[in-house]
C-alpha cells in the first residue's frame, strides 16, 4: 500500500490555545531535521479558549497542519477516531497537546514501526511529572488491572504517545471512551506485535489538566466491557448459557436436597419437620432456578441479536492472492 506521506501525528485538543504554537513549531523542527515527509491533524474537541481561531492561525502559515473542529466537547476517543479516519501517512502518531509529550521521541517510534517490524509502539513514562498521589498511584494500579485482563505487558497503557501502522488505526474503531484501550482493541483484529518505549515527560507548562480521578473508575468498566465484547461478543450463549445452567443446577440440586430430606425425615418417623414451603432454602432455590432460565432465555436473544448483526462475519484479513 503507498501512503502519500511518512507519518501523520493525531493532537485532540481541548482548550489547550497557549500550548499548540510551541508544539506544532518543536514537530517541524524534529521533522525537518529527519528529512520527513508528515502532516499534523488537529482536532479541536469543542474548545471555549479560542483554540479554533489558533489552529487556523497555524494552518495558513503551514499546509502540513490541519485541523478538524468539533461542535462540542465529545470526548478523546472521538477526537481520536476523526484522526485516523483523515491519516494518511504510513506510521499514524498520537498524542496530547500540553507540551507533556516530547516529539523528540518520533523518530526512534518511528523506526521501531518501519525497520523492527511492530505494529504499535507505546510511550511509557518512567519518570512521570505529576501528582504522586492523584495520578502515579492510580494510574500504576490501573496499568496493573489493565495488564492481568488484556494479557498487554505495558507499563503505560494510558500513554497518549503512541506509534500505530497505518493499517491499524483503519482497523479498529475508537468510540465512548475506549482510547485507553486501543492496544487491547488491536490486539483483538489480529494485531498482536505491541511494544512500548520509555519516553520523556515533561511538566504541564500551561493550563491545568483536563482529567480527574473519575477516569479511573470509568476506565475500569471500559476495561470489563470490551474484555466482555472480546470474548463472548460473536458467542454471548456461551457465557449467559453456561451461567444458566449453573445456576439452574444449584437450585435443582437445592431442591431435590430439600425434598429428600424431608422424605427421609418421614421414614424416620420423626415427630415434626418444617413444610418444604416453610424453609428459606426453598425460596433460594425457586430463585436460582428462575435466573437460571432467565440467563439462558438471555443467551438465545443475544444469539439472536448477534446472528442479524452486519458485523457478524466482517474479518480484518492480512493477505489474499
Amino acid at each position: 500500500m503507498e501512503y502519500t506521506k511518512d507519518i501523520s501525528i493525531i493532537i485532540p485538543s481541548f482548550n489547550e490555545k497557549e500550548s499548540l504554537p510551541e508544539l506544532i513549531s518543536w514537530i517541524g523542527k524534529v521533522m525537518e531535521r529527519e528529512g520527513r515527509s508528515y502532516e499534523v491533524i488537529i482536532v479541536d474537541d469543542g474548545s471555549t479558549d479560542g483554540s479554533w481561531s489558533t489552529i487556523k492561525e497555524l494552518s495558513s502559515s503551514d499546509e502540513r497542519v490541519h485541523g478538524i473542529q468539533f461542535r462540542r466537547n465529545y470526548g478523546k476517543s472521538a477526537a481520536l477516531y476523526c484522526g485516523f479516519e483523515a491519516a494518511e501517512g504510513r506510521v499514524v502518531f498520537t498524542m496530547d497537546a500540553d507540551l507533556q509529550d516530547s516529539p523528540e521521541e518520533l523518530p526512534e517510534m518511528y523506526r521501531m514501526i518501519v525497520e523492527d517490524g511492530w505494529d504499535i509502539v507505546s510511550g511509557w513514562k518512567q519518570k512521570r511529572q505529576d501528582n504522586k498521589f492523584t495520578k502515579n498511584l492510580p494510574s500504576k494500579l490501573y496499568n496493573a488491572t489493565a495488564r492481568a485482563i488484556t494479557g498487554i505487558h505495558l507499563h503505560d497503557m494510558n500513554c497518549g504517545l503512541k506509534a500505530y501502522r497505518n493499517e491499524v488505526v483503519k482497523s479498529i474503531e475508537v468510540y465512548g471512551e475506549m482510547h485507553r484501550y486501543i492496544p487491547y482493541l488491536a490486539k483483538n483484529v489480529g494485531y498482536s506485535k505491541i511494544t512500548e518505549k520509555p519516553v520523556h515527560h515533561q511538566k504541564r507548562k500551561y493550563g491545568t489538566s483536563k482529567f480527574g480521578l473519575e477516569r479511573f473508575v470509568n476506565g475500569f468498566l471500559d476495561l470489563l466491557s470490551l474484555w466482555f465484547l472480546s470474548t463472548f461478543g460473536k458467542k454471548p450463549m456461551h457465557f449467559f448459557g453456561f451461567t444458566g445452567i449453573l445456576m439452574f443446577l444449584a437450585g435443582f440440586i437445592m431442591t431435590v436436597w430439600i425434598i429428600a430430606a424431608k422424605l427421609v425425615h418421614q421414614s424416620m418417623g420423626v415427630g415434626y419437620y418444617r413444610a418444604v414451603t416453610d424453609q428459606p432454602l426453598f425460596y433460594l432455590a425457586l430463585l436460582a432456578v428462575i435466573i437460571g432460565v432467565m440467563l439462558f432465555l438471555a443467551g438465545f436473544i443475544c444469539e439472536m441479536v448477534s446472528r442479524s448483526s452486519s458485523e457478524r462475519n466482517k474479518y480484518n484479513i492480512k493477505e489474499r492472492f
